[in-house]
C-alpha cells in the first residue's frame, strides 16, 4: 500500500499535468478560430477553379501543357504529398494521415520503391524516412507562419517532378477539417487535372479563349495547383488544432477523474492509519 506522501505526490503531479493540458486546450481553441476562418474563406475559390479547369481541360488535347498530360503517358513512380503536423498531442490526427498513405502505396500493390513521397510536417517525416521510402522533397516547420508562399514553393516542386517525367502523377494525402469534433482524410489527386465530362462538373458550355488556350493554360495551371496545396494546408491546419483541442479536453477530464479517485484512495488510506493508531493506543492501554 503506498504512503500518504506518495499518494499526495502523484496528485499534484496530476494536477500540474492538468494545468498544462487545460492551458494547451485554450491555446488549441484561440488558434482553430482563425485558422477555421482562413479555411472557410478559401474554400470557394478553390472549389471554384478546380469546376472551371475540369471542364476547360475536358474540352483541350492533353498536349496543349504539360500539367495535362495523362499518368498513362509516363513510365514513372507517383508522387504523393502527405501533410502532417509537426506536433503531436492531437489524438489519431498524424497516425490516420501516415496509415492513409500506407494504405494507399498497399492498395495499388505497389512496394516502397514504387512511390515517391513528399512530406510536410516533421511527425511524417520522422516516421518515412526511417522506412526506405524515397524521399524527394520535405518540408518542417510551415504551419508556424503558414502563408500561400509555402504553397507555392511545396507546389512548384511537384509540378517540377511531374513536367520532368520523374512522377507519373501527384496525389495529397491530409486531413480535411469538417468540425471540431471531425476530420476526414482525403486521398485525392492533384496532378494531372481530372478529365470529367459534361455530367460531372455540372456544365455543357462551350469556351471562347482569348488569347490561346496554351497561353491561358501557361499561367493558369500552375496557378491551380498552388490554390490546392495552400487550401489542402490550410484544412490540415485546422483540422490539426481541432484534433488537438479535442485531445486536450479528454486529458483535463481524465486527469480529473484521476485526481478524484485518487483522492479518495488516499481518504482510505489516512483513514485506515488513523484507526490502526487508535487500535494500537486502545490495545496498549488495555495490556497495561
Amino acid at each position: 500500500m503506498p504512503s500518504l506522501i506518495d499518494l499526495r505526490r502523484r496528485i499534484r503531479a496530476v494536477k500540474s499535468t492538468q494545468q498544462i493540458t487545460k492551458a494547451m486546450k485554450m491555446i488549441a481553441a484561440s488558434r482553430l478560430k482563425r485558422a477555421q476562418e482562413r479555411v472557410i474563406a478559401a474554400r470557394p475559390f478553390a472549389q471554384r477553379m478546380l469546376q472551371v479547369l475540369n471542364g476547360l481541360v475536358t474540352r483541350v488535347d492533353p498536349e496543349s501543357h504539360p500539367l495535362l498530360r495523362s499518368p498513362e503517358q509516363i513510365d514513372s513512380r507517383p508522387l504523393v504529398i502527405v501533410i502532417t503536423a509537426d506536433r503531436g498531442l492531437c489524438g489519431g490526427f498524424n497516425s490516420n494521415v501516415i496509415k492513409s498513405a500506407g494504405q494507399f502505396v498497399r492498395d495499388g500493390g505497389r512496394k516502397t520503391d514504387d512511390v515517391a513521397l513528399g512530406l510536410i510536417g516533421r511527425k511524417g517525416r520522422d516516421f518515412f524516412r526511417r522506412r526506405g521510402f524515397d524521399v524527394r522533397f520535405e518540408q518542417v516547420g510551415v504551419f508556424q507562419h503558414l502563408a500561400f508562399s509555402h504553397a507555392a514553393e511545396i507546389a512548384d516542386m511537384a509540378i517540377d517532378e511531374f513536367v520532368s517525367r520523374r512522377a507519373s502523377s501527384v496525389y495529397l494525402i491530409y486531413n480535411e477539417f469538417k468540425s471540431v469534433m471531425t476530420q476526414r482524410i482525403v486521398v485525392e489527386r492533384l496532378l494531372p487535372i481530372p478529365r470529367f465530362d459534361d455530367e460531372a462538373t455540372g456544365s455543357s458550355a462551350d469556351y471562347l479563349y482569348e488569347p490561346e488556350p496554351e497561353e491561358i493554360f501557361k499561367d493558369l495551371l500552375p496557378r491551380h495547383v498552388q490554390v490546392q496545396t495552400y487550401r489542402a494546408l490550410l484544412e490540415s491546419n485546422a483540422a490539426f488544432f481541432a484534433a488537438q483541442m479535442t485531445a486536450m479536453d479528454a486529458a483535463t477530464r481524465n486527469s480529473a477523474e484521476i485526481i478524484e479517485d485518487l483522492t479518495l484512495y488516499m481518504n482510505k488510506v489516512r483513514q485506515a492509519a488513523i484507526t490502526r493508531e487508535i487500535i494500537e493506543v486502545v490495545s496498549g492501554a488495555a495490556a497495561t
